[in-house]
């Protein structure tokens, strides 16, 4: 099997899952760490797929809002990593490389593409925010998207998000909802001439029963056939 890279951006959250859960045991896939403090942009050009991490909300600049102080906001934003995460995204899809979102990666692919979001889902938090651990809820798939052909009609997901896609970019289509409607996954609403792109917002990584849930083990095996596939 054909040796492949896939650059994964840093975060202050939980980073090692993340290079841990796409790698596995393959001793074919390397990864390249991709930060906003090592700026280190020429290594997209080495990498043949994008992961976008969780981590810290956006800066609210970047989707139009005023507003800073909205119930859960941080004590610090990171302009810094949103600036560069977006550039990674871009220069990603410029190079036709396969683009996996998650969580704040969710909403940033949703943000750079003129979107917006939520700044807190207030009662939805009974639902959607980690406390001491991980949320857990079910979602439904949207009927011939890329995510129901993935992963299937339903599943049980994690969930640590107090922040939500409002405004879903014109160029992107909800692949999964949560009961209470929230969009838990988009994708190309027209694919033709587009790389391959799936953002989900719960957490693949380290979901518990991430080595058979199919919204976690078929979206790894997914998003790395499409990875192979394409270099």
């Amino acid at each position: 099997m054909k040796k492949i890279t896939i650059g994964v951006t840093n975060t202050e959250a939980r980073y090692e899952n993340y290079p841990k859960w796409i790698k596995g045991d393959d001793e074919n896939i390397e990864i390249i760490e991709l930060s906003a403090e090592n700026q280190n942009w020429d290594q997209i050009e080495d990498c043949d797929g994008i992961l976008l991490t969780g981590g810290v909300d956006m800066h609210p600049q970047f989707y139009d809002s005023a507003d800073r102080k909205y119930p859960f906001a941080p004590e610090n934003f990171n302009e810094k990593r949103d600036e560069f995460e977006m550039h990674v995204f871009e220069t990603a899809l410029n190079l036709e490389h396969p683009i996996l979102a998650i969580c704040r990666g969710h909403q940033l692919v949703n943000v750079a593409l003129g979107g917006s979001l939520i700044q807190d889902l207030g009662a939805g938090n009974e639902i959607h925010k980690r406390t001491d651990q991980d949320k857990q809820h079910d979602v439904t798939t949207v009927s011939g998207t890329l995510l129901q052909q993935i992963s299937g009609n339903t599943g049980h997901i994690n969930s640590a998000h107090h922040q939500a896609i409002s405004e879903l970019s014109e160029e992107l289509m909800a692949n999964c909802t949560s009961p209470d409607g929230v969009i838990e996954g988009a994708e190309w609403k027209d694919k033709e001439d587009k790389p391959w792109l799936l953002t989900v917002q719960w957490h693949p990584e380290r979901i518990a029963d991430k080595e058979s849930n199919p919204f976690s083990k078929n979206i790894r095996e997914a998003f790395l056939k499409a990875v192979r596939n394409k270099s």
